[in-house]
């Protein structure tokens, strides 16, 4: 299967290996060290022993972007770009240095009050020891008129005086249609699916977003104690490489990306990522559909913290249907 390089974690370890499955933290969206070719492109600058810390940092500029745009602040957003940086939208429109950037902010703000970001790195790269590029994609919720529902970006960072700021970024518009084409064959996952073993319980709520772009997947895994945990699956085409691609976050910070690939009877993830502990994390997850009504899930070829594990037992997840 052709691999990618990425820094998430496991599609679904956390939740069904709380099923009864063997015992392992993991879960998925954030590039990997260099050492295993994984989803979701990471490399290292060549011979700088220091290139994951600032990785690090660039995603954690990225992490700051989302929260700064989710509550509109439109000075917190210009002030990641150089002093003179620019940006690009899809419509080829430039704005130039931070007051133009901010003012192009106030304004999307004010006209749209109620819009969120998402956004996915699918690759991350150190150019040299003080530039860096990154691809991504961004989904806006809800859309607004006019506006893509998937902006694939390129974002050019560079260090000044120690900290990671943005140079340019361009965003680019992905056509919709081909992204649900590209997806169709996963409508049956639609819907919310619930599975019970030794007191463990887990519901997943499956929908479509961002205009049928995405598959989103939220969880919930409560436990005999009544305690819980949860995270988000988002499930898109990788226009680039041309897969079916997942980016997994879980309630603990763990996070992983997976690659979908079609079996005659169902789908496989290959899946790679790091746990909320930190520990370097992969698996073969297996989704087989048995009627309309019930899927198996099992994970295989596992790994933690470079250890190997066992194969996960298989669980049947039974959709709910409306009474």
């Amino acid at each position: 299967m052709k691999k990618t390089q990425a820094m998430v974690p496991l599609f679904m370890f956390p939740v069904l290996l709380s099923i009864g499955c063997s015992q392992v933290t993991a879960q998925e969206s954030s590039p990997d060290n260099d050492a295993k070719k994984q989803p979701a492109a990471v490399e290292n600058y060549d011979g700088d022993d220091s290139a994951e810390n600032e990785l690090e940092a660039i995603r954690q500029a990225a992490t700051k972007f989302v929260a700064a745009f989710n509550h509109k602040k439109a000075k917190a957003l210009a002030a990641l770009w150089t002093k003179n940086g620019d940006y690009i939208d899809e419509s080829g429109q430039v704005f130039e240095g931070r007051a133009a950037i901010e003012q192009e902010y106030r304004a999307f703000f004010k006209q749209h009050k109620d819009v969120k970001m998402k956004l996915a790195i699918d690759s991350l790269r150190l150019l040299s020891p003080d530039a860096a590029i990154e691809d991504g994609r961004i989904i806006l919720e809800p859309l607004p008129a006019g506006a893509p529902a998937i902006s694939k970006y390129t974002t050019v960072h560079v260090k000044v005086d120690g900290k990671w700021l943005m140079s340019t970024v361009r965003d680019v518009r992905v056509e919709t249609a081909s992204a649900y084409r590209n997806l169709a064959d996963l409508d049956w996952l639609i819907g919310t699916w619930t599975a019970e073993e030794h007191g463990v319980k887990a519901e997943f709520v499956c929908r479509w977003i961002a205009n049928k772009s995405f598959v989103e997947r939220r969880y919930t895994v409560t436990h005999p104690d009544k305690s819980s945990n949860s995270g988000v699956e988002i499930i898109g085409y990788n226009p680039q490489s041309g897969h079916i691609q997942s980016w997994h976050f879980h309630s603990d910070g763990g996070h992983a990306v997976g690659v979908w690939s079609p079996l005659k009877n169902g789908w496989q993830s290959e899946v790679h990522g790091i746990s909320g502990g930190g520990e370097s994390t992969s698996a073969i997850n297996l989704l087989v559909p048995l009627d309309d009504g019930a899927y198996v899930w099992q994970s295989i070829s596992r790994s933690a913290g470079g250890t190997e594990l066992p194969d996960t037992g298989e669980v049947i997840l039974r959709r709910v249907t409306a009474k």
